[in-house]
């Protein structure tokens, strides 16, 4: 398995800027989705980043196209999220 820096845009057709993350359409099964992912050891950690647009996730994984294809399973995916890119990162620093 192999760490990913995984950056996610809130900018699909369906994302509604002047709503709250949990007012958006299909938040109820995002969340379990994602929930889902953090349960299996999928996502590491995540969050928004300071601009509010985008949300970073440590992803432990096989491949970039392993990633691709379980982050298309998301229920939001093209229609609230879009991922913006996938990065190979080298964790040399643990807790």
């Amino acid at each position: 398995m192999a760490m990913f820096l995984v950056i996610v845009r809130r900018s699909g057709p369906e994302w509604n800027a002047s709503k709250p993350l949990e007012e958006q359409s299909g938040w109820d099964e995002h969340a379990a989705f994602m929930d889902a992912l953090v349960d299996e050891g999928f996502i590491v950690l995540g969050g928004p980043l300071a601009d509010e647009e985008r949300v970073a996730h440590a992803i432990e994984a096989e491949s970039e196209e392993a990633i691709r294809a379980t982050l298309a399973r998301d229920p939001w995916s093209g229609s609230h999220l879009v991922i913006d890119s996938i990065t190979s990162w080298t964790i040399r620093l643990r807790a």
